[in-house]
């Protein structure tokens, strides 16, 4: 399926950007930016079932087939958050970027506390403005903005497709690309043993304390300080 995209910046180098479930590649709003003042031509794409993408049939694997045939192979740096970052790890191999950043990826939902069943997301469709800072505390005008937004553009049978079988283990055995885990530090998808078996793994592990599960947007300076090296 090819996908809607969204691009920042003509640089001789390429990103892409990969958002969550819910979102859409407005996400990315300050990012995308940030990475065009770098140098970098910024691809952020829109998964299936989110905003301006098509709909159709939901999985991880078709997540992962989408990217392979709509972003381009051999890009500098590709991102990949929450559900982006574990389309990009089943498309990595087909994509070969130059490196990998997975930031807070959800590998598995069994996390530091009770397990997550993607289900759970349903219930945010008709989230108002008071529900997104509620959960988000940190989050400025802009994002609770852009968040309501990219909820209303957002199909919930995304989420009820990967129900059942959310405690599903798709941690990568091994990196095929160099490739960064960016955990957060406040955030349910990892406890720190998890953070040392990534690490034996051979994945380069860092941790933005203090930042939930979306770190651009909880703490935009931490996340861009937390790719030093990398982008």
């Amino acid at each position: 399926m090819q996908l809607h995209t969204h691009e920042w910046g003509d640089g001789d180098r390429t990103a892409v950007l990969i958002h969550g479930i819910m979102s859409d590649h407005r996400t990315w709003h300050r990012v995308g930016p940030a990475l065009a003042d770098r140098g970098y031509r910024v691809i952020g794409v829109d998964l299936r079932g989110h905003g301006r993408s098509p709909r159709g049939d939901y999985g991880a694997e078709l997540f992962a087939d989408d990217l392979v045939d709509t972003l381009p192979v051999g890009a500098d740096v590709v991102l990949g958050h929450s559900l982006g970052g574990l389309a990009l790890s089943l498309a990595v191999e087909r994509l070969r970027p130059r490196r990998a950043v997975y930031c807070d990826p959800a590998w598995s939902l069994a996390g530091v506390g009770q397990a997550v069943d993607p289900a759970v997301f349903v219930t945010f469709k008709n989230a108002d403005a008071s529900r997104v800072r509620a959960f988000n505390p940190r989050w400025d005008d802009t994002d609770v903005a852009v968040e309501l937004a990219t909820i209303a553009d957002w199909d919930t049978a995304t989420a009820l497709a990967l129900s059942g079988g959310h405690l599903q283990d798709r941690t990568p055995e091994r990196p095929l690309v160099p490739s960064l885990v960016q955990i957060a530090g406040e955030g349910f998808l990892f406890t720190r043993e998890a953070g040392k078996e990534l690490a034996r793994r051979g994945f380069e592990v860092r941790t933005v304390q203090g930042a939930g599960h979306t770190i651009h947007r909880d703490d935009f300076d931490g996340f861009l300080a937390g790719l030093e090296g990398w982008i």
